[in-house]
């Protein structure tokens, strides 16, 4: 029996929230001091992979649940990690920090930020291997092999499926060079126009699941218990993250901005007033068009056959299937901001 340690807390709250900040800080200083994209991403990944290790050692509890959800944690930290790394060592700097990375403040925010999106994630695992939970003093705790496990297992394993090649798939989409005003359908893509955000949602419910086992089946204190179900913030607060904050809402609409601009280019002029205040000109070409239709067929998050989805009543599509009106880009109020925006960055050249 390896001995284990209780460090601060008996939940590992408290370590796990001081070496996210000294990893980040640290992250955050060299990309400050020498504008540097490249350890951005490969900073928050590997901190997963940092908290799932150190948790698992100094809890010394080895039992399979603790080593599997630790060792899918660290494959799924390590996935994004690399992978993160080598997309931005390929492009030399990462377009988001474009407006933010000389400005000590805003560029401080986004890792405080990373700061709170890797601590709330890990939770999950972080608690599970804690004294609380898998002390080895402690008996009753139940074999591995249960619905949560086996159920856990299975929804990371499909997530990370759809993380990972969709992914893999996108970045061979864009480095194939496609036809200007063409997105992209090919493999995951053709069920999902997001299959990554879907993956990442999807093998965070699964780790939730693995790691509550204990509390479902074992025989914990009651505040252990609340613990563990509190932990579901890990899943929660990736889909608020990915549905309405960094995600959806900084994809779908710029998105569609651009292939509205392809057909409808801010050099063109508006007819006649019409019921919503003006009228659009006729389309240079059919960009917007086919782009509207790929959207009617093509599921936001959710993967659906696109043939079944086109189906799908509105009222449907923009409820359950989170398809919200909040993601919509509305051709005449947002086309209308697009142009004016366009004619002032001409204005300013």
């Amino acid at each position: 029996m390896s001995p284990t340690y209780q460090i601060i807390d008996q939940y590992n709250l408290t370590i796990s929230f001081l070496i996210t900040l000294a990893w980040q800080m640290l992250g955050f200083a060299i990309a400050w001091t020498f504008k540097f994209d490249k350890v951005t991403d490969f900073t928050g990944g590997s901190n997963f992979f940092i908290l799932a290790l150190i948790t698992l050692t100094t809890g010394g509890t080895y039992t399979a649940r603790n080593i599997v959800a630790s060792v899918l944690t660290m494959l799924w930290a390590a996935r994004l990690a690399g992978f993160l790394l080598f997309r931005v060592l390929k492009t030399g700097s990462d377009t988001r920090f474009d407006d933010i990375r000389n400005h000590f403040f805003k560029f401080a925010g986004f890792w405080v930020g990373q700061i709170v999106w890797v601590w709330v994630v890990s939770l999950p695992v972080v608690i599970l291997n804690s004294p609380a939970v898998s002390s080895p003093f402690r008996s009753g705790d139940p074999s591995f092999g249960k619905a949560t496990d086996i159920i856990g297992i299975i929804l990371f394993a499909i997530g990370l499926f759809w993380e990972a090649v969709g992914d893999i798939q996108k970045y061979m989409f864009k480095s194939s060079k496609p036809p200007k005003g063409k997105p992209c359908t090919k493999g995951l893509w053709y069920f999902s126009r997001h299959p990554p955000y879907f993956g990442e949602i999807t093998l965070h419910w699964g780790l939730w699941l693995l790691c509550l086992t204990p509390t479902t089946n074992g025989a914990l204190p009651k505040s252990a218990k609340s613990a563990q179900y509190a932990a579901i913030l890990s899943p929660l607060f990736t889909m608020v993250l990915l549905l309405f904050a960094s995600g959806l809402p900084t994809a779908e609409k710029p998105t569609a901005k651009k292939y509205f601009l392809m057909s409808y280019p801010s050099s063109s002029n508006s007819t006649s007033a019409g019921e919503r205040g003006f009228s659009l000109p006729e389309a240079e070409n059919d960009t917007w068009s086919n782009y509207k239709s790929y959207l009617k067929r093509t599921s936001i998050v959710i993967p659906f056959p696109p043939s079944l989805y086109a189906r799908f009543p509105e009222w449907l599509k923009r409820s359950l299937l989170l398809d919200l009106p909040m993601f919509r880009f509305d051709e005449y109020k947002d086309g209308r901001e697009a142009w004016e925006e366009e004619r002032r960055k001409r204005g300013s050249a």
